[in-house]
């Protein structure tokens, strides 16, 4: 939560340099020394607030302590300490200032206002909001307390309270640009992407280089499926600021779900080299040499992450795909072994490790996996269909045509489920069913006839099966 000083608005076309107000703070101690404070109380005021202002935090301390030894029922001055304090993060001793200084003037708008500030900071987030209504009772469109309040509201997750305020917020001032920022944030963790966009645009406006703004922009733009638009966002962010790692991290991203892998390489290492030492970089960089299929260089990127993160589940997993690929099985069960060991519920860790069984023959052991990935994961095609595959190449075939079933239920429109199921067929010698779906499976997709002629060349001989082979 912010420090609230009203009078640093007044005050901003007479700012002052260090020596300049130097000056004026000694000015300001010899009238307090020769007891002038009353005919000068508006100089020393104004003093204070150019100590607030430019972090003179120990002189102001020493101007207003002095001048409450001779008035000390002065609440101006309490709230000056108050303030001094909370700029010291000294909240405690704030808090007492502020609750003096509203002993003196119980309805002062800027005490009250930093007065949340100290109970905000000492965790007393019922009371700051109790103090904030206060503020509202006296100024009901005072834009500072509405704003606060949003923010209590959006640090407890409640943002659509928080948006309540922030909006309100922004139509006491429509250029509030920080109320408005903090609605693209609220609208964003929402998932009201278009108001969130808008939000962001608003405070754009005020702050046109704000690369932070940019950045969450094309953040929302990502979440929204904008990849093209997204990319362009980020592009300006950096342009700004060339050494944001996060938005060279998302750019990348972006880059990739359009398809330019290479520039979403040149991406994620730019940002692997500004940030080396997060993990989740690594790991996504390891992601993109998979989809450019350089799967050694991605073994590589995982296990950089596994070394930041030992913990990293995701990435013993994916390195492990990535060992499998490169035929190097042993390294891939030792690397989902490990992953089981922190985190035995996962599919993909079971799908893995039965994929690298059945590629070893192990398909008894391959089913147990397939099965238990199954649990996490019910309804996942993928598994499914290497699950029908391991029975058929451990003999069950009956068992392996009920999971084609499954594969085809879940969907219907898949060539190679029915084909598969076509092969299972033949396998319990159910000619016609296997006829049925083979004409299914061509139906869907004629390149499987090529598939079927090469797999079972004996089907030649067979005038029916060369008939429905030749068909157009």
């Amino acid at each position: 939560m912010e420090f609230y000083d009203s009078y640093s608005d007044e005050n901003d076309s007479f700012d002052l340099s260090d020596s300049e107000l130097l000056e004026k703070i000694n000015t300001s101690k010899e009238m307090i020394s020769n007891g002038e404070i009353f005919f000068n109380i508006e100089y020393i005021e104004d003093t204070i607030h150019h100590c607030i202002d430019n972090d003179f935090i120990e002189e102001g301390f020493e101007l207003t302590e002095s001048v409450l030894e001779i008035t000390p029922y002065n609440s101006e001055f309490w709230q000056f300490k108050g303030v001094l304090h909370n700029n010291r993060f000294e909240f405690e001793d704030a808090y007492d200032c502020f609750e003096k200084s509203l002993t003196l003037n119980p309805c002062d708008v800027e005490t009250l206002l930093n007065k949340s500030v100290a109970e905000d900071n000492l965790g007393y987030v019922e009371q700051a909001a109790e103090t904030l209504k206060r503020v509202l009772d006296i100024e009901p469109e005072n834009d500072e307390a509405l704003y606060s309040m949003g923010l209590l509201f959006e640090k407890r997750d409640m943002y659509l309270q928080a948006v309540t305020y922030l909006q309100r917020a922004v139509e006491v001032d429509e250029e509030y640009s920080e109320a408005w920022y903090e609605l693209g944030f609220c609208y964003e963790t929402l998932d009201e992407f278009d108001k969130a966009i808008i939000a962001y645009d608003k405070f754009l406006e005020f702050e046109p280089y704000s690369s932070t703004a940019l950045y969450n922009k094309g953040i929302v733009l990502i979440r929204s499926g904008k990849f093209e638009k997204a990319a362009d966002i980020f592009e300006l962010s950096l342009a700004i600021k060339e050494d944001f790692s996060s938005a060279w991290f998302n750019l990348g991203v972006a880059y990739a779900n359009l398809g330019r892998l290479k520039d979403a390489l040149k991406a994620v290492k730019e940002a692997a080299k500004l940030d080396p030492e997060d993990e989740a970089i690594w790991y996504t960089l390891g992601q993109t040499y998979e989809d450019l299929n350089q799967h050694n260089k991605a073994a590589i990127a995982y296990s950089k992450a596994i070394k930041i993160d030992p913990e990293y589940t995701e990435a013993y997993i994916a390195r492990g795909e990535c060992y499998r690929k490169m035929g190097k099985l042993n390294l891939a069960l030792i690397d989902f072994e490990n992953a089981m060991e922190i985190n035995p519920d996962l599919s993909e860790l079971w799908f893995g490790k039965a994929s690298v069984e059945f590629e070893l023959g192990n398909f008894k052991s391959a089913i147990d996996y397939y099965k238990t990935s199954l649990k996490f994961d019910p309804e996942n095609y993928e598994t499914w269909y290497k699950l029908a595959e391991a029975f058929i190449g451990d003999g069950n075939w009956q068992e392996g045509d009920e999971a084609y079933n499954h594969c085809i239920k879940l969907q219907p429109e898949s060539a190679n489920a029915y084909y598969g199921k076509a092969k299972a067929k033949l396998l319990l010698s159910q000619t016609n069913e296997a006829i049925e779906n083979l004409k299914s499976a061509f139906a869907l997709d004629p390149n499987i006839k090529n598939a079927f002629a090469k797999d079972y060349p004996e089907a030649k001989s067979s005038k029916l099966l060369n008939k429905l082979i030749d068909e157009k």
